[in-house]
């Protein structure tokens, strides 16, 4: 089996730790390491470097071979746009066709994991899943803690088999950030889990379905096959792959395919996305409503806070903050309410629409 992690997005909503020249991945903000350090960490135990593969874009190049030098040349593959992820998933398989059509597990860069042999034995029963049926996804979906409406849930059905201490599950729907109410009924039944991201599948079953669910992004895949490997690859992919359609690869592919043709593991990994500054403090906080802190920070009368100061030079000190995210760069400070996580983008947004704020983005 072969394993890629993906690396290129930007993470605005973690702004001002990430940053268009270094997003949150590549951020050493974890006990001295990136995300991406700790991606290849998890999975290095039972994969060689010759099976391991990262997708990046083009501008995050050289981070990404400083950051793993002993990546394989040749499994560093770059994207030359930001097209989301229907593109980027879709040119990973045409290139990882090229080493057979053996099991292919997606990861991704900027998660976090509290017990990852759990995953990397989830990865071992997707492997054997695909080698016994090819055409299929099997999804890994994460035990829920609370009602969290902002990620995307899994429905299971009825258990179809019990691997390497692993519940095998059959797939029966998606829900993508549902409202409160519905969220909140959804925990309660114990029928639904938090759907990570991560799945395990074969090159040619995924390509088969884009040709199906996405002709358009099919036929342009095509055209990048064709040329890679020739003098043409750089100019031809470039020029094709900027013309995708942005679109996400849930919505493209996977939210059109029937129940029948996945399955689900049920699965305690300890998994987190901390994608805003609030995610990130519950990924680092050591209880419910605990202040999580970091660099040079005097705190009194705070509660289910975070702040984080970057800024050798300066104290930051707070009084009678609740649920508040404080950031302080060398050129940046943020304060923000945990309700208003999700408007942190828009503000990157409108910064990055100003000259005179754009470098700060």
């Amino acid at each position: 089996m072969k394993i890629i992690i993906f690396s290129g997005g930007v993470g605005t909503r973690l702004w001002p730790l990430s940053r268009k020249k270094s997003p949150k991945q590549f951020e050493k903000i974890f006990g001295g390491k990136s995300t991406l350090e700790l991606a290849l960490e998890r999975v290095k135990p039972i994969f060689d470097w010759e099976d391991i593969f990262v997708q990046t874009s083009v501008d995050y190049s050289g981070i990404v071979r400083r950051q793993l030098p002993n990546l394989l040349k040749q499994n560093l593959f770059l994207e030359p746009a930001r097209r989301d992820l229907a593109a980027a998933v879709g040119f990973a398989m045409i290139r990882l066709k090229k080493f057979g059509n053996e099991p292919i597990a997606i990861s991704w860069s900027d998660h976090l994991m509290k017990r990852p042999s759990s995953f990397r034995r989830a990865l071992q029963v997707g492997e054997k899943l695909i080698l016994k049926n090819p055409d299929r996804f099997v999804y890994f979906g994460e035990k829920p803690v609370f009602p969290n409406y902002n990620l995307g849930w899994i429905r299971f059905g009825r258990k179809l088999d019990r691997l390497k201490d692993v519940d095998v599950a059959a797939f029966k729907e998606w829900r993508y950030r549902p409202s409160v109410e519905t969220c909140e009924k959804m925990f309660a039944s114990g029928k639904w889990l938090i759907n990570s991201g991560y799945w395990v599948t074969s090159p040619e079953f995924v390509l088969k379905k884009y040709q199906e669910k996405a002709p358009s992004i099919f036929k342009k895949l095509l055209k990048i096959e064709k040329v890679i490997g020739t003098k043409k690859e750089k100019e031809v992919v470039k020029k094709v792959y900027s013309s995708i359609k942005k679109i996400n690869f849930d919505k493209a592919i996977l939210e059109k395919l029937v129940s029948g043709s996945s399955v689900v593991l049920k699965l305690d990994m300890g998994w987190s996305d901390p994608g805003t500054l609030y995610t990130l403090k519950e990924a680092l906080q050591k209880s419910k409503k605990a202040n999580v802190i970091e660099g040079n920070v005097v705190t009194y009368k705070t509660k289910d806070s975070l702040v984080y100061n970057c800024d050798k030079h300066k104290l930051v000190s707070t009084v009678g903050l609740d649920g508040m995210m404080v950031v302080v760069t060398d050129d940046v400070v943020l304060v923000v309410h945990k309700e208003n996580m999700n408007e942190v983008g828009k503000l990157v947004e409108k910064l990055s629409k100003k000259a005179k704020y754009e470098k700060y983005t």
